[in-house]
């Protein structure tokens, strides 16, 4: 099952410069084509990832619906003057792995995460397994790994993902984030891990009796875990689950 969105209409004569000053990625891609990013405190911590495309004198928000009331309540105070109008579009998002339909736009974390398609009626299911494509490819989702307030977009994988962009200019969190890239490595972040066994969501993981970080989604043996990487070197657990990282 794909969890629900909601698509919101972001329109005005500004509405491209507002954005392109908040966001992590270049909004000015956005035409004909679906770009991934995310909305930061000043702190450099996420606050809501969500796709843009433009249509028409609108840019289309696609983001999680339990995310969906504070992203407009952060968009709302930082509008300001400017000529920009933030509202439901009314549109449906339908999401495959199947057939392109017509309209649909290639997911840009990764291929195998297939289309999104963004009209009035919504399509059915095609029965991905949205948690296996995930766990696959690591790729975190709002609600389960990506938490507001607390995450970090590098940890998140989120250059990887073509989430961010460093080129594009200033954005709400940038200077943290402009440091974390050029750190010379990360020292913690998310890894797809071997599970032996199951844990629940959010269970911690054990390293030599040391805190090494969660483990969040599973499927088919494997799953998406936050780590610290100077405690993930060789054998873990969680609620009794062995963790480990995949063999190189």
């Amino acid at each position: 099952m794909t969890a629900a969105r909601t698509v919101l209409a972001i329109s005005g004569s500004d509405r491209l410069d507002f954005l392109q000053g908040l966001v992590t990625n270049d909004v000015t891609r956005a035409e004909g084509a679906l770009i991934y990013a995310a909305l930061l405190t000043p702190q450099g911590k996420y606050l809501a990832d969500f796709f843009l495309t433009a249509r028409g004198d609108a840019i289309l928000l696609d983001v999680d619906a339990d995310l969906a009331p504070s992203l407009i309540q952060r968009l709302s105070m930082y509008k300001l003057r400017a000529d920009v109008t933030i509202e439901d579009s009314g549109l449906t998002v339908s999401r495959g792995t199947g057939p392109v339909p017509e309209g649909a736009l290639p997911d840009p974390r990764h291929p195998d995460m297939g289309w999104h398609l963004y009209s009035e009626t919504a399509l059915p299911d095609d029965g991905t397994d949205w948690d296996a494509v995930r766990v696959a490819h690591c790729i975190p989702q709002s609600g389960i790994e990506l938490v507001p307030n607390d995450t970090f977009l590098l940890e998140a994988g989120f250059e990887r993902l073509s989430g961010v962009d460093f080129r594009k200019g200033c954005y709400v969190g940038q200077e943290v984030t402009a440091r974390m890239k050029h750190k010379t490595e990360l020292r913690k972040g998310f890894a797809t891990v071997e599970v032996v066994g199951t844990a629940p969501v959010g269970t911690p993981i054990t390293a030599g009796g040391k805190s090494a970080g969660t483990l969040f989604t599973q499927s088919g043996g494997r799953g998406i875990a936050y780590l610290r990487f100077d405690r993930a070197t060789g054998p873990m657990e969680a609620a009794g689950a062995a963790i480990s990282l995949p063999k190189k």
